[in-house]
């Protein structure tokens, strides 16, 4: 992971976590997400090896508490029209199961997220 964020120029921090991430921007106001909160954001999903697994083509809203740990963790470090690039573990993300036929187990994930709204 760390490898990836050198490779790419992320300047990371590493949440007590595992998870690597960069804040490209904290985004407007005082609310962040919360575990009942309804995200709508805009997102592309990498593996480590560089191939998009997932994008929004439009925006994509979900309870907070239904995204994977690494979302959970993520993004209530910013607030609405925030940006962030994550890097998960796979402990973080779909584990030692992974999201087959698309994401093998065991994988680090890479994201970059568009927070739009939050209700």
């Amino acid at each position: 992971m760390v490898a990836f964020c050198s490779a790419r120029n992320i300047s990371y921090t590493e949440h007590s976590s595992g998870l690597l991430y960069e804040i490209m921007d904290p985004g407007q106001g005082t609310v962040v997400p919360t575990a009942s909160s309804i995200v709508t954001v805009q997102y592309v999903g990498k593996l480590m090896n560089g191939t998009t697994f997932d994008s929004s083509t439009t925006p994509f809203s979900s309870s907070l508490s239904q995204l994977i740990d690494g979302w959970k963790i993520g993004l209530p470090l910013i607030k609405r029209g925030g940006k962030i690039k994550l890097v998960i573990p796979s402990a973080l993300g779909y584990s030692c199961t992974g999201y087959p036929p698309i994401i093998p187990a065991n994988s680090p994930l890479y994201f970059e997220i568009s927070l739009e709204n939050i209700r």
